[in-house]
């Protein structure tokens, strides 16, 4: 097996410093064509919401956060608005450069780097047979290839998105143990 095994990559790991016991994981960014479009496949098929616009005119760029949150709890107030989607976990980050046409690599051509964000659904069957229904394009579908259950579609800038289940990721590491 190459990589490491569980032992290893635990021994590899330090306990957190009590420095960091504050810190969250905030968001993931990707740069953006076409605001509309992509804001429309985030909240219109992924249900995601918009968290927080903040426009920099000086700069020629506007972000979007999005992530999972009730709309109740989303303040009103800008100001707190701001610092509550701050302090957010696993938000995502929209980057839209005014006037820019350029094509961004999403990572998974050429020279590979980044890779993908996951989302879990309650069930990858029923999620893909509406995104089918939506028109989304799939990279893989939950029975293609060798790993069962798990897609990958692409937002409208090319980026892969994951959908797994916890459950079937579960049964999938059962059967890759037994396996092994």
């Amino acid at each position: 097996m190459d990589g490491l095994t569980t032992d290893q990559a635990n021994a590899a790991c330090k306990e957190p410093d009590s420095a960091t016991k504050d810190f969250i994981f905030q968001q993931t960014m990707y740069r953006i064509r076409d605001p509309k479009k992509s804001l429309e496949f985030y909240t219109g098929v992924l249900g995601m919401r918009l968290l927080k616009k903040l426009d920099f005119p000086e700069m020629t760029f506007s972000l979007y956060f999005l992530g999972y949150e009730a709309a109740g709890d989303i303040p009103k107030d800008e100001t707190e608005r701001t610092k509550w989607c701050f302090s957010r976990k696993a938000t995502l980050e929209l980057t839209h450069n005014w006037g820019s046409d350029e094509k961004y690599h999403n990572g998974n051509s050429g020279q590979r780097g980044f890779g993908h964000i996951g989302l879990m659904v309650p069930d990858v069957y029923a999620a893909c047979k509406r995104f089918e229904e939506l028109g989304v394009t799939f990279v893989k579908k939950p029975d293609d290839g060798k790993m069962k259950g798990i897609a990958f579609i692409t937002d409208p800038d090319g980026y892969w998105i994951e959908i797994l289940n916890n459950e079937l990721m579960i049964a999938g590491e059962a059967a890759n143990a037994k396996a092994v």
